[in-house]
């Protein structure tokens, strides 16, 4: 058995593409509609990494909520990172939501935090010393 792909729903899924190649580098790999299910898929890849990240949109989703922190069934994506501090500042500054400013991991090690995607998706940033 392989793992395959994560997938998360997106409520734009133009502007959640856009979210993940600008802020962490993926590349649009492919997008096609689903008609079977009424939706529309794009996948996302990490360049190198072998990680692909499935936006899913369903056309007739009237509602589109996430879960407060305690109730969430999916918890985050964890992305690795360089100059943690330098990135959550200019998500910062365009909008992005920090949940989690960087923090340390004990001595010497990772430093983390955490923002949100457009849609309330939790996504854990790591630079590992």
């Amino acid at each position: 058995m392989t793992f395959v792909h994560v997938s998360i729903r997106a409520s734009d899924l133009d502007r959640s593409i856009r979210f993940y190649e600008k802020h962490f580098g993926m590349k649009l790999a492919s997008r096609r509609p689903i008609p079977q299910n009424n939706a529309e898929i794009a996948f996302l890849e990490g360049e190198g990494t072998g990680f692909r990240l499935e936006l899913t949109w369903y056309k007739g989703q009237r509602r589109f909520d996430q879960a407060p922190y305690d109730d969430r069934l999916f918890d985050h994506l964890a992305f690795t990172v360089t100059a943690i501090d330098y990135l959550v500042a200019g998500m910062k500054r365009e909008g992005v939501t920090v949940t989690d400013e960087p923090f340390d991991l004990g001595a010497g090690g990772s430093r983390i935090a955490f923002i949100e995607d457009p849609d309330g998706t939790l996504i854990e940033l790591i630079e590992k010393r």
